[in-house]
This record gives C-alpha cells, structure tokens and sequence, in this order.
C-alpha cells in the first residue's frame, strides 16, 4: 500500500518563525506544593524522572501529574541519547525511577541490560500492540511518523522525493537538512539497519554525507531552516510542523510534508515511552498516567503525536496510524543504536 503523499490538511506556513516550539519553557515540574501539604500518595521521596524530551514539550504534563496527585516529581531534562549512556553508566546504583524516552531504541537498549522492570498487563494492555515492547519491559506513550518535509517556494510538490534513497540524488546536493547527532535521527538509521542490513544503512548514510547535507542539533532546527529558506527539504518527525503551526498559525507556516512510501526505510514509526527502573510506589502510576485517557490528549492537544490508545483521535489532518506502514514489524529492532551511531560517525554526519 502507498502512503498518501502528503498531509490530507497540511500546515502551511509562512517564514517569521526562529521562536519554533515556542510553547513557554517551564520550570522543573513536580506537585511539590501539593507534597509539602502532605497529600503525596506516595512515599514522600520525590520519582525521579530521566526525561528525554524537551521540557516546553512534556514537562506542563508531568506538573499537572504532580498537581492531581500530590507526587512530587524531580524531572531530569536531557538528550535521550546522553540519558541512556547515563543510565548504563549508573546501573543498578542509577536514581531514576522512570525513563521518559524520545524513542524505542533507548528503551530497547535499556531493557536488554536488564534495567527496565516488567510493567502490569493493565498498562501495556492499554496500548495498541505494534507500538510497544513484546515483553512488558516498557510501554509505548505516542507515536510519531518520519517525513520528508520541504518548503513549497523552493520545490513543486511533484519533485518531492517519496524515499529517502531519492534525497542523495544530485539535484539535492546542498539542499537537504537533517540532524544526525537526534535520538530519532538515529533511530530512523536503526529501522533502516533492521529492514535493510547494515551495508546498505552505511552506503546510504555515505551517500547523503558526499551531496553535503546541512546538519542540525535537532528536528526542530531542520525545520526552522526550512521555513527561513536554508535548506529545501529536511528529515524530521512529522508533529513538529503541526506544533508549529499550532503555535503561529496554519497561514504562517511554509512548509509541508510527505510521508515516504510504505515499507520505505524512511516510513519509520516510533514512539516515545516509558520504562519503570525502580520500586518506588509512585512510579508505575505516573506510567499509567502517561497511557490514560487524560495523558494521551494531552499530547494529541499539545504536541500532535499519535495516541496509543483506541478511542483517542489523532491530531486533524493526519494519516490514520494504522495505514502508516514503516519499515520494521517490532519496534525491539530498534534497540542496537550503538551501530547506528558508529555508521554515522564513520560517514561523517556527526
């Protein structure tokens, strides 16, 4: 099955944007008012949260967690990438209660060193079943596509590649923006790895390298180069155009997006999750939290990923989640990242 070649409502948004996600930077969450008055239904040791995604993105949920249920959270915010070395690093000695995790392959990772404790059937149950561990070690929270975003000044629609083999041709050479050193850039080379081999992951990954990409910390920046006309396409997860568009206005936003053939390495779905890494009282009911009714709107409101859970629609305008159809069957495939990052580092994308 082909994938619609674009958004059914695409974003489309003019050029005053280096303020991307500009949704308030918070400060580190918790209800520890609320835990102060003695309310913590907990132990009254604060969770300790690895959190490998953006503060402005995730941390309003995680203090409106602390709010309703009096925990106190001490929400620890870095690259997903830096918390798995971290965490590894730690061991059984780590203070993490949960991993909040921007994608599968850290939680793979994790789980295969035997850190991520098995979570009850009512919360992976909760979960669609291809978008979370096969052995209950953690539990899918959104989903979210790759896209081949491009800004419509610079390419007719027509021309937009639909594989991300077409990116290295040479009428893109220069043209192209990713985020090589991004925990879901290295992901999408893990899925390609998985439905391809490691050879062809690295010829690819060489090939980008020699048309002279433009590299960037993150999605968010690809984006912002799109939408200033510095690059002409770029690779990232589709919600960050959406949360743009949320945040200035359909009308002020340029650029628009494809969502790569089926089956095409670069049709990869992952998701965000969660893992429990500890006993403390409070940690599976913050994972619970995340896959509830209430949590799960949340991110569909606020940050435009797909919902795990049957009964939550999708953000307007995006593909059903079950017509996605990516690269790799078991998201378990993610889990080796550290042969993604070495092919790379030897391509000399980071």
């Amino acid at each position: 099955m082909r994938l619609s070649r674009a958004l059914p409502s695409r974003p489309r948004v003019g050029a005053a944007v280096s303020g991307l996600v500009a949704l308030g930077a918070l400060t580190a969450c918790g209800g520890s008012e609320s835990a102060e008055e003695g309310d913590s239904a907990g132990s009254g040791d604060p969770l300790v949260v690895y959190v490998g995604r953006d503060e402005e993105l995730v941390g309003p949920l995680l203090e409106q967690f602390g709010e309703e249920t009096g925990i106190e959270v001490d929400a620890r915010y870095a690259g997903t990438t830096d918390h798995l070395a971290l965490l590894l690093e730690e061991g059984e000695q780590t203070p993490a209660d949960v991993f909040l995790s921007q994608d599968a392959g850290a939680l793979g990772a994790l789980s295969a060193a035997g850190m991520a404790r098995d979570l009850p059937a009512e919360i992976t149950d909760a979960v669609l079943p291809d978008f979370t561990s096969t052995d209950g070690s953690w539990v899918g929270v959104t989903g979210r596509a790759r896209v081949i975003a491009y800004n419509p000044e610079a390419v007719e629609e027509a021309e937009v590649p639909t594989t991300v083999a077409e990116v290295t041709d040479e009428q893109w050479r220069g043209r192209v923006g990713v985020a090589p050193t991004n925990a879901s850039f290295q992901a999408f080379v893990t899925g390609f790895r998985a439905a391809e081999g490691d050879d062809a992951a690295g010829a690819w990954l060489e090939a980008l390298a020699a048309n002279d990409p433009q590299t960037f910390e993150g999605n968010s920046d690809v984006l912002e180069a799109l939408e200033n006309g510095v690059v002409d396409l770029g690779l990232i997860n589709h919600y960050y155009a959406y949360q743009l568009a949320g945040e200035v206005g359909e009308e002020n936003v340029a650029t628009e997006l494809v969502f790569p053939e089926a089956g095409d390495p670069g049709a990869l779905v992952n998701v965000t999750g969660a893992a429990v890494l500890s006993e403390h009282p409070d940690a599976e009911e913050l994972v619970s939290y995340l896959v509830s009714e209430e949590g799960q709107q949340y991110f569909v409101d606020s940050t435009y990923e797909y919902p795990l859970v049957e009964g939550i629609e999708a953000p307007a305008g995006l593909p059903a989640l079950t017509d996605l159809q990516g690269p790799i069957e078991d998201l378990a495939e993610l889990a080796d990242l550290e042969t993604s990052i070495a092919l790379i580092d030897e391509a000399g994308l980071s």
